[in-house]
């Protein structure tokens, strides 16, 4: 693209907006320096430039005009490492160099007045070596000099720029040291990544509207004791991976605005100030992953306080965790995190009113109290990797509320029948639960199960629940089925299902002799992967003469969200098939063929019949694998269950779902 050419009457061009090219072409001539009116320059959604520096089309040092009247310029991957040498645009107000290729900024033989500038984006200059001298832009409100990775320091002049909002240094890894800063106006300081500092900036002033500061993975050691005295508006307070950070200052429990403080992977903390109850407006305290194993008594004053996690790192050597008595406190603590922290509970917890997630996975108690079960707001409870814990109370189908109950990693051999009546249940984790042999009765509004699907016996107890969850099955034109979603890696097929296959339109599957047992068959087990929107299926008799039994499926319960290793199941009944006015006193042993129809996007499916009695299934799979091979079809029949070969119409659509079926030979 040929950004300045020859062009007659260029001096009456204002503005230049370019995005979305590769390559820019510049030549030399007085295009552009004709535009003298130019005020809006805007470069910028191209490809970066590192390699056209030495192109013939860009000249060597530095584009050789740019308007003095420039008051908007935007130029992403700059690719020059300085700008021009007489450029002093003094009605500038937006400045953004992304991803330049800059040395400096402007060359400090004198000084560069800048009085309208309001903004700096520097962000992603990786060559820049020096920041200009801020003494000539006193309205500087933004300066963005993140990944700047060969700054060291920042000019001093900073603190003079009283009127400055928001100071960006993430990623400053050779940030040393850092100047005074004037907080009077200042609304956010992010400081995070940068490692090479161990010392806390020096602030000037009282800040007046809210501050939120982020020091996360800063090589920062220790928090100045007079700094939180002077900002009592700070609201966010972010010091995760502070790996030398040692100790809080009691000061900062002076923060009375403080809302958010993330303390989390700061390795070497092992306690929180004694005064930590006074932040009267806290509402998020994050201090994972730190050594503190006694919080401190009044931590339970935060009645403001919504969540807390205290989580560790697995390990085998942890001291114990003591959570001090809740007496009536933290009344609005919604979400309490307490993973792998070796913990004693609180007798008490059951005086946390409002909580709504509960996590004590990787814990070494055998048991714990009752009061957990009064927790009438709890939806989430997560027990995972208990070892020790080996049962679950009965008591736990007091939950009203809950749904979502993990247990993975569990040494449970069986489940209370109770979880049947957690009648807001949706979600069940039951995965790595290895003694686990079968599933409990569900409640109604359950959907979602991870369980070890490799076991033939939790498959074949997942769809005896199905089948009880849905015996109410009647006739109907278009019929609606419940279908439950698992995760499963690998999206392989349980090979509990004996008939497996990759996606096709249509899947047919041959019946066993005599495979209807009355009494004992429940349905059709069917599990697939991908988006399945509906199904039609359909019984085909051994002989042509007779109806064949057709209908459609809906499924309801479908997932929001499919990702890699999610698998569906579902259970089409055999009374929803069956009808009764065409069967003309045939039983459903005079048929052969169950057929499927997918709507949508399926990628592998199995189907497997379903008994009560889970051994005359695997009877009848043996003679059925003896003769497909473990495939589903429709291909294999023997000539002798094709029945009467007197002509019949037959209906030319399911001709062609099924066109070798037995009997249309």
């Amino acid at each position: 693209m040929a950004i300045i050419g020859t062009v007659s009457g260029t001096i009456t061009v204002e503005a230049i907006w370019l995005t979305r090219f590769k390559k820019p072409s510049f030549s030399k001539d007085q295009a552009m320096k004709n535009m003298q009116s130019l005020r809006i320059l805007s470069i910028h959604g191209c490809y970066p430039w590192a390699s056209l520096s030495d192109s013939e089309d860009i000249p060597n040092g530095s584009v050789e005009y740019l308007s003095n009247n420039l008051c908007w310029f935007v130029w992403h991957h700059y690719p020059w490492k300085l700008l021009p040498e007489n450029f002093n645009p003094r009605r500038l107000v937006h400045l953004d160099l992304q991803s330049s290729s800059l040395h400096y900024l402007w060359k400090e033989t004198e000084l560069q007045q800048f009085l309208s500038l309001r903004r700096i984006d520097l962000y992603g200059s990786k060559s820049l070596k020096r920041t200009p001298d801020f003494k000539g832009m006193p309205n500087l409100e933004y300066l963005d000099l993140g990944q700047c990775r060969s700054l060291e320091e920042v000019h001093p002049s900073l603190k003079d720029c009283k009127k400055l909002m928001k100071l960006n240094l993430p990623y400053y890894t050779k940030l040393e040291r850092f100047p005074y800063d004037n907080v009077e106006s200042l609304e956010s300081l992010d400081l995070k990544f940068c490692s090479s500092l161990e010392k806390f900036p020096e602030i000037l002033g009282i800040m007046k509207p809210e501050l939120e500061i982020n020091m996360s993975c800063s090589g920062i050691r220790e928090l100045p004791l007079s700094f939180f005295d002077l900002q009592p508006h700070l609201t966010l307070l972010h010091l995760n991976g502070m790996e030398n950070l040692l100790s809080l200052p009691s000061s900062i429990c002076k923060l009375k605005g403080l809302v958010k403080l993330h303390v989390s992977k700061c390795s070497k903390l092992e306690s929180l100030p004694e005064e930590i109850g006074d932040l009267e407006n806290l509402e998020y305290l994050d201090a994972s992953y730190t050594l503190i194993s006694r919080p401190p008594s009044s931590i339970v004053w935060l009645n403001k306080l919504k969540s807390l996690t205290f989580k560790k790192y697995k390990s085998e050597d942890r001291v114990n965790f003591v959570f001090p008595p809740v007496s009536e406190g933290l009344c609005s603590l919604q979400e309490l995190d307490l993973s792998y922290c070796n913990l004693i509970i609180p007798e008490d917890i059951e005086s946390l009113s409002s909580l709504k997630h509960l996590n004590l996975s990787g814990n070494n108690f055998e048991h714990f109290p009752r009061s957990i079960f009064e927790l009438g707001a709890l939806r989430s409870l997560n027990l995972s990797d208990c070892k020790r814990l080996t049962q679950l109370p009965e008591d736990i189908g007091c939950l009203s509320s809950l749904k979502k109950l993990y247990l993975k990693g569990n040494n449970f051999d069986h489940l209370p029948q109770s979880i049947s009546e957690l009648g807001a249940l949706r979600s069940l984790n039951l995965s790595d639960c290895k003694r686990l042999t079968q599933l409990p009765e569900f409640p109604q509004q359950l959907d979602t199960i991870d369980a070890d699907w490799s076991n033939a016996s939790i498959c074949n107890s997942l769809f005896q629940n199905i089948s009880s969850l849905q015996h109410d099955i009647s006739d109907s034109h278009s019929l609606s089925l419940r279908m439950f979603t698992v995760e499963h890696p690998g999206i392989k097929i349980p090979s509990w299902f004996h008939h497996r296959g990759m996606y096709h339109k249509s899947v047919s599957v041959n019946f066993p002799e005599n495979w209807y047992v009355r009494d004992n068959f429940l349905g059709f087990a069917v599990c697939y992967s991908g988006r399945l929107i509906e199904t039609k299926a359909y019984l085909i008799p051994l002989c042509n003469r007779m109806s064949w039994m057709i209908q459609n499926l809906s499924l309801t319960n479908h997932p929001k969200y499919h990702t890699e290793s999610t698998i569906n199941f579902f259970l089409v009944p055999l009374a929803c098939l069956w009808d009764t006015s065409k069967a003309n006193g045939k039983t459903p042993n005079d048929y052969g063929i169950i057929g499927l129809t997918f709507s949508g996007e399926i990628k592998d499916y199995g189907l497997r019949l379903l008994y009560k009695d889970h051994s005359i299934g695997t009877r009848r799979s043996r003679y059925n694998d003896s003769e497909h091979h473990n495939e589903a079809s429709c291909l294999s029949s023997k000539k002798q269950r094709s029945g009467s070969n007197v002509d019949a119409p037959v209906n030319p659509e399911i001709l062609q779902l099924f066109p070798t079926s037995p009997g249309f030979v």
